[in-house]
């Protein structure tokens, strides 16, 4: 085999788990096997094709990706190509004779292609010697990448009896492996075998800043974002490198990418949105180096073989942690350090729960599961890569002396742990009492209101301006609040639940805070108490550049409304209801009780219509 490595593609040795894989499939085992991006999986069945006697099938999901492949393939002499949809008929009956002849030995499909009755009647006329799932982590309902389509492989393999089946993922954890093996009903009528690579990348840093908060710059007339200037902070310190910014929607991407444009960096968009030929042309001069950034929606990266990426950074929260480690995979391929930049905000997570609310509820479940543990990794206040490598199943080997496990090039967490942790005893028993005398029944904004002595009138309708927790917490602003209790979830001492985001105390709080012992959390207060002079007078809330348009939005839908019932615009709801609802953007009619201004009456006549403004403006 070392033969055949150095022959066709000059390499002396097999990366880890290559030789493993490849003597699995030739003693003819069903394999599954989970390898890092950048970690030669092709390799592992290209190889075998030239020693079988008959056809390797390799199911992958993008056209991109094949048309890739076979050029690489036909570099160095194998014989291989692809069918799919960008074929003229004549070239797709062309390759067929190919086939049927004998004269390949890779052939690519699309999982859509494979179940066509026209590739079924061609592959029952040729000997199939293996079948190999690329990306096979889209077969499982579990996986971050679900295609139902992929389900139907499990049809073609039947077919094909004689085939050995070799499945390949870079991000499955111990649950998606299972249902891949189950699905593909992997080692039933022959041995299997599994190899599953670390996760670890550990020349990847780990870096996750808070977004939260406004920004006082502006570029060219352009007011920034706090997730602006961080990123244009970022890429101005790393501007002779190559780069990848993921962003949430279509829109961001073009706002961001001119963002960089004007302020002078070499920069290009790239999603699915844009004509065909324009995303080719700019991932070409990506991959060219002859343009540093590319910044993209999901849809860009799966395939793409670029070593000196050495940045990824999302602009937005990413759906799940699988997500986001294949996307982070595609920095440092080429083993040199690199960093991964996630800026959170918990806000992030109302724009992919207004999504998720619209699968089917099956997939709603395993989404929302999916979206709390990423919001977990983001708010991890202990070891990022460890919490990562814990989600795969594998634990961190600490024991390692080497420069990857320092703090410094680990991850934020590591490099801030020492330094930041505080006693904060007196202000947790404060929050959690709040909690406990609220009776466990509010959100964090609620309770944080009623610690601050907010005069909201629900707080007063309430009878919460009498409790003893009432006006105690002033010795911190609301944001300070905010992230103590984002730390005291990270924590394990505090539940939001996912419907209504109410929080509640766990076993170990309540052990904790009976038997008065002490809390120390990474938490550096900012120097700021209480309200601001303006929302002591007014109980403001601070509103973002970019939720301008929505302020706008709900002004007009007030508007509308009180020509509809022929009343003042007031009367519909005041303007201090505007800013909280423009600052919360609630989505729910619990929700909406939150909001100041807001009674029953009110939710039952404007509430639908609130909530609908307001998701319109999420989904853009």
């Amino acid at each position: 085999m070392k033969k055949i490595l150095k022959q066709y593609y000059g390499y002396s040795d097999f990366r880890p788990g290559q030789k493993e894989i490849i003597d699995s499939i030739l003693a003819g085992k069903d394999t599954l096997a989970i390898m890092p991006t950048g970690g030669g999986k092709s390799l592992c069945y290209q190889i075998p094709s030239l020693l079988f006697s008959g056809l390797t099938v390799v199911i992958s999901p993008l056209i991109a990706l094949m048309e890739d492949q076979v050029k690489g393939l036909d570099s160095v002499g194998i014989p291989s190509l692809f069918l799919n949809s960008s074929l003229e008929w004549e070239e797709y009956l062309y390759n067929m004779n190919l086939i049927r002849r004998g004269e390949i030995k890779l052939l690519y499909v699309a999982p859509e292609t494979l179940v066509t009755e026209r590739i079924q009647s061609l592959l029952s006329e040729v000997e199939v010697s293996c079948l190999t799932i690329d990306e096979a982590h889209c077969i499982s309902e579990w996986g971050h990448d679900f295609r139902p389509e992929y389900r139907r492989i499990a049809e073609i393999k039947a077919l094909c009896p004689k085939a050995v089946c070799l499945a390949l993922t870079a991000t499955a954890t111990e649950t998606v492996r299972n249902d891949i093996i189950a699905t593909l009903q992997l080692g039933q009528s022959r041995k299997f075998f599994q190899y599953v690579a670390s996760f670890d990348r550990p020349n990847i840093y780990l870096d996750v800043i808070s977004k939260s908060g406004s920004s006082k710059k502006t570029v060219h007339g352009v007011k920034l974002t706090r997730a602006d200037e961080l990123t244009l902070d970022f890429v101005k310190s790393h501007s002779k490198e190559s780069g990848i910014i993921y962003c949430f929607s279509r829109k961001k991407v073009d706002e961001l990418s001119n963002l960089l444009k004007i302020s002078g960096f070499s920069v290009l968009p790239y999603h699915a949105g844009l004509p065909d030929h324009v995303r080719s042309k700019n991932q070409a001069a990506f991959v060219q180096d002859d343009v540093k950034i590319i910044v993209a929606t999901l849809a860009f990266g799966m395939g793409i073989n670029k070593p000196n990426v050495r940045y990824v950074i999302h602009y937005d929260l990413p759906k799940s942690i699988e997500q986001y480690y294949q996307e982070i995979g595609r920095a440092g391929r080429d083993g040199l350090p690199a960093t991964a930049l996630l800026l959170y905000s918990y806000g992030d997570t109302k724009k992919i729960s207004f999504f998720i609310d619209e699968k089917p509820q099956k997939e709603q479940v395993i989404a929302e599961e999916q979206l709390k543990k990423m919001v977990q990794y983001a708010e991890c206040p202990t070891c990022k890569r460890d919490f990562l490598l814990n989600h795969f199943g594998e634990k961190l080997d600490k024991s390692k002396d080497s420069e990857n496990q320092k703090p410094e090039t680990c991850c934020s967490s590591c490099q801030q742990k020492d330094s930041l942790l505080t006693d904060v005893t007196i202000p947790c028993q404060k929050l959690m009492s709040a909690i406990l005398r609220t009776k466990e029944r509010f959100g964090a904004h609620y309770v944080i209101d009623v610690l601050l002595g907010s005069k909201q009138e629900k707080i007063i309708n309430n009878n919460h301006h009498t409790l003893s927790v009432y006006g105690i917490g002033t010795e911190y602003s609301k944001n300070d609040w905010l992230n103590i209790t984002s730390l005291l979830i990270a924590y394990g001492y505090l539940t939001k639940s996912e419907d209504y985001n109410v929080l509640s105390l766990t076993e170990k709080a309540k052990i904790d805070l009976y038997e008065r012992n002490k809390f120390f959390l990474p938490f550096i207060p900012s120097g700021k108490t209480g309200y601001s002079t303006k929302e002591k007078a007014k109980d403001k809330v601070q509103i973002s550049e970019k939720d301008l348009t929505l302020q706008e939005n709900l002004r007009k839908l007030r508007k509308k409304l009180a020509e509809e019932h022929n009343v003042p615009p007031y009367i519909i709801f005041g303007d201090k209801t505007l800013e909280q609802l423009v600052a919360y953007k609630p989505l729910s009619d619990f929700e909406l009780e939150e909001i100041y201004g807001l009674g029953e009456k009110k939710i039952e006549k404007y509430g639908e219509i609130i909530i609908r403004t307001i998701e319109e403006f999420l989904k853009n």
